[in-house]
């Protein structure tokens, strides 16, 4: 007879949209592959498995493609989470927890714990007045479904207490966990000589056309920028090249196995977005020894950037100062950061005694 007593949070599962690209998935995958090596049944949803992110999709995780990359398709998961009957249930971003709010409505006191996890800045000066109004009531209604928030630094949890106002007792501090090497991933293609680097979705809240637009003004007329990532805003920062007969000087190749490399080899990683979360591309670059140049678009910003040495933030809207910047960083001879080694709990690990302390409060 065996002793053995599987961990209360024996089965996990996670859902998403699709795998098209982004780090809010991106960081998902390499969560659910360290839990499936934890030895945890490792169950993922998603409308559309096909995409950048599939070939990261990691051993060990069940995965069940719905077959349709619209937000809809989550409406879904109450009738899928009871057929698999996990014991907890993740969140992955800000993006998917209308679908946690659906899952808690529609199955009720027989709904597995929710962890939901704080992937963007709740703050959000860019929305108008009345959208900004309903989102922050919508936030206000998070601690009705979700059991507990995870965010990724001090600074965002303060945020989320105060945005959600959800209980001390039911927020958590957790990073995600470091991007690794991918063995054999195919070099993107870089330039010869010095280039900025931008690493996301070519979506409008990354606003690279603050980005693009700097370049005729850099001191370095010989400095070129890559933006990896691919997403809706192509064709819009296409045509921004093009008027601006930047060809010659940008490129973007689009989304890339591993953009590590490319971090490692860039004279300045660049972040211009009108909000963020954690970026996971700024704690790469740091862990690199790579300067940074972001926006102030998150809290986390400033706890990451935390000195003067290892980058600049600027006003989201201030071109000058961005501009002024990259300037700075490029000057000949400018010395780069130390490498930024990371401390602390291993957030797989974390994640794990959370969702197991997650499912004993509920049997309590």
């Amino acid at each position: 007879m065996s002793d053995f007593m599987p961990p209360p949070a024996a089965h996990i599962l996670s859902f998403a949209q699709t795998l098209r690209g982004g780090g809010v998935e991106r960081a998902m995958l390499r969560m659910a592959g360290g839990w499936a090596r934890a030895g945890r049944r490792v169950t993922l949803i998603v409308g559309d498995a096909r995409g950048a992110l599939a070939d990261e999709l990691p051993e060990g995780v069940d995965l069940h493609d719905l077959g349709d990359a619209a937000y809809r398709a989550l409406l879904g998961l109450p009738h899928l989470v009871r057929r698999a009957a996990p014991d907890i249930i993740f969140c992955p971003g800000n993006h998917y927890s209308a679908a946690a709010w659906w899952l808690r409505r529609r199955l009720g006191r027989a709904c597995p714990p929710i962890v939901g996890k704080v992937s963007n800045a709740l703050d959000r000066p860019d929305l108008p007045r009345g959208a900004g109004g309903a989102y922050r009531l919508w936030l206000r209604m998070h601690p009705t479904f979700l059991d507990v928030a995870v965010a990724m630094t001090p600074g965002m949890a303060r945020e989320a207490a105060a945005a959600m106002r959800m209980p001390p007792a039911r927020l958590r501090v957790i990073p995600n966990p470091p991007a690794l090497p991918i063995p054999g991933a195919p070099p993107p293609p870089l330039p010869e000589g010095r280039f900025i680097l931008g690493v996301g979705r070519l979506a409008p809240q990354k606003r690279w056309d603050r980005l693009i637009s700097a370049m005729p003004r850099l001191h370095d007329p010989e400095v070129r920028l890559v933006i990896l990532g691919e997403g809706a805003e192509r064709d819009a920062l296409t045509r921004l090249i093009d008027r601006l007969d930047l060809g010659a000087r940008v490129s973007m190749p689009g989304h890339v196995l591993d953009p590590l490399p490319a971090i490692a080899r860039a004279s300045v990683v660049a972040l211009t977005s009108e909000f963020e979360g954690v970026p996971g591309v700024v704690r790469e670059a740091l862990a690199l020894g790579a300067p940074v140049v972001a926006t102030d678009s998150s809290v986390a910003i400033g706890e990451l950037i935390d000195s003067d040495e290892r980058g600049t933030v600027v006003p989201p809207g201030d071109r000058a100062r961005l501009v002024t910047a990259l300037n700075h960083w490029l000057a000949p001879g400018r010395s780069r950061p130390e490498p930024l080694v990371e401390t602390g709990a291993d957030p797989v690990t974390a994640y794990l005694a959370l969702f197991d302390e997650c499912v004993v409060q509920r049997g309590r």
